[in-house]
């Protein structure tokens, strides 16, 4: 296994998780070195911000929404992925890639446990998958 450092930024809302639960979670995960951001909801985020994080040199971005249908500020969660959605079409068109870029929403159950699998599985993604490792390394 390549054990390369990837480098990932994780915005998150702060009523989905706490950031007790993140620090916890990228303790478990090997070989990732995560930046993390905390939003008032994660409709709020604003794409210059995540298109910042790859600029400086994340290999990937996450963006960790509450449930779909129990977002505090109604909407957030479903702009949140409308955002990102839009974002890597973006990426996309401008020759970075597809897939790194992601949008995680939290479901019932052990968020943790749901949080390190998931972030396991964009990191292998990103391994496999993505052109910004490359033109980084």
């Amino acid at each position: 296994m390549n054990k390369q450092i990837i480098n990932l930024s994780l915005f998150y809302c702060s009523n989905s998780i706490s950031t007790k639960e993140i620090n916890y979670c990228a303790a478990k995960i090997e070989d990732v070195q995560i930046n993390v951001v905390s939003l008032p909801c994660s409709g709020k985020v604003n794409l210059l911000y995540l298109l910042k994080a790859i600029e400086k040199g994340s290999d990937g971005v996450l963006l960790l929404t509450c449930k779909i249908d129990e977002c505090k500020y109604l909407q957030g969660s479903i702009r949140a992925r409308k955002r990102i959605e839009t974002l890597d079409e973006l990426l996309f068109e401008a020759g970075l890639g597809k897939g790194c870029i992601k949008c995680i929403h939290l479901e019932e159950g052990d968020k943790t446990d749901t949080l390190v699998k998931e972030i396991n599985n964009f990191k292998m993604h990103l391994k496999t998958n993505a052109q910004l490792i490359e033109e980084n390394v």
